[in-house]
């Protein structure tokens, strides 16, 4: 690293904190994060697709909150600055839900050794900057990236009825612990007697024979 001078009125703006140098500030950023996340043994969930990571962060976030305090990306800040600025924001909680996108190859490569889940959830893959990957197979790839910062054995959850996934779920269901969710092929965690309204969609979910009512209300 070259010398770096900081000039003195820059020092007494800031003369009651420590300073750091650093050649890359967001590798820098990164790397604390990292750092912090290891500080913390709470469940992660991570969770990375083409459409629909923000609702479904709010909504796992919402359940999650009821029993542990719960930290979430803001927004939609879900790529190599904000998920490190979203662990960065740990301080007493007890859980976190994190969101992870991408354009590129590697981008949820870098993420997901930051936020470390230890459930991972994938909403669908579609064709969301396609034009970047060259096919939704290149994309599925993208998003399997996220196992890259998980233990072997920690839980991925997906959308058994997206085809692609469904296909990675039948070539891989004896080499992971994958948890399937859907409403056509058979899962699970399986939605029955859907009902649609404005306001509101109501439900029936079978999990290991149960049947659970479940009623998700939209605030607008």
């Amino acid at each position: 690293m070259q010398n770096i001078k900081i000039e003195e009125n820059e020092l007494n703006k800031y003369k009651d904190r420590a300073i750091i140098i650093v050649e890359d500030t967001i590798k820098a950023m990164q790397e604390i994060a990292k750092y912090k996340r290891q500080m913390y043994n709470i469940p992660v969930v991570g969770i990375t697709g083409s459409v629909g990571k923000t609702s479904t962060k709010d909504l796992i976030a919402s359940v999650m909150s009821q029993r542990f305090k719960t930290l979430k990306t803001s927004g939609n800040y879900n790529n190599h600055i904000g998920v490190p600025f979203t662990v960065l924001g740990l301080l007493d909680h007890t859980a976190a839900v994190i969101e992870m996108g991408m354009n590129h190859f590697g981008e949820i490569s870098v993420i997901t050794k930051i936020a470390k889940p230890t459930i991972g959830v994938i909403t669908n893959i579609g064709t969301a900057h396609i034009g970047f990957l060259g096919g939704r197979e290149n994309i599925l790839k993208a998003k399997l990236e996220i196992l890259e910062g998980m233990e072997e054995n920690a839980p991925i959850v997906i959308n058994n009825d997206n085809d692609l996934l469904h296909k990675w779920y039948l070539e891989n269901k004896e080499k992971r612990k994958i948890i399937t969710y859907g409403i056509e092929n058979k899962s699970d965690i399986m939605a029955k007697n859907i009902i649609a309204k404005e306001n509101e969609s109501a439900f029936e979910v079978e999990v290991d024979g149960e049947i659970y009512k479940a009623k998700i209300s939209i605030r607008r």
